[in-house]
């Protein structure tokens, strides 16, 4: 018997052109120090179990770093809130890619969330991007 998914989760994805190098705009993806300057109000990290927690408006959200690998991508996974979450986390990955042709840096994300309006988070997404991008002047 197959099991049918009641996820209301989209994958929102964008690139995002960069005149910055890899090795400087890593840190920015990848720790908290650097993602509390354009991600998140705040970012900090708990020491005994590796968890990020992002504040935004005053609310809280631990992500694990579930996958990264240096100076190409860093992706966090939100700490399950109910059942659903657990079979299906929620998640944002940040991807680090030059394009070879052009000398470009591209910062691709990948937004894993129940988030229902499209084009306001593609909205956020882009004033998040233009943050970071007068932070490395690029």
């Amino acid at each position: 018997m197959a099991t049918v998914s009641t996820s209301k989760k989209k994958l929102f994805t964008a690139d995002y052109e960069f005149h910055a190098s890899i090795k400087m705009l890593y840190p920015y993806i990848q720790t908290a120090s650097g993602l509390s300057e354009w991600f998140a109000d705040d970012v900090t990290i708990n020491n005994s179990d590796k968890s990020f927690t992002f504040f935004w408006d005053n609310e809280e959200h631990r992500a694990k770093l579930a996958a990264f690998r240096t100076n190409h991508f860093a992706r966090f996974e939100f700490v399950p809130e109910n059942k659903e979450d657990e079979q299906d986390p929620s998640y944002f990955e940040l991807r680090l890619d030059t394009n070879e042709l052009t000398q470009s840096t591209y910062l691709k994300i990948f937004d894993y969330s129940d988030f229902d309006d499209q084009r306001e988070l593609h909205s956020l997404w882009d004033s998040l991007i233009e943050q970071l991008r007068k932070i490395v002047g690029g």
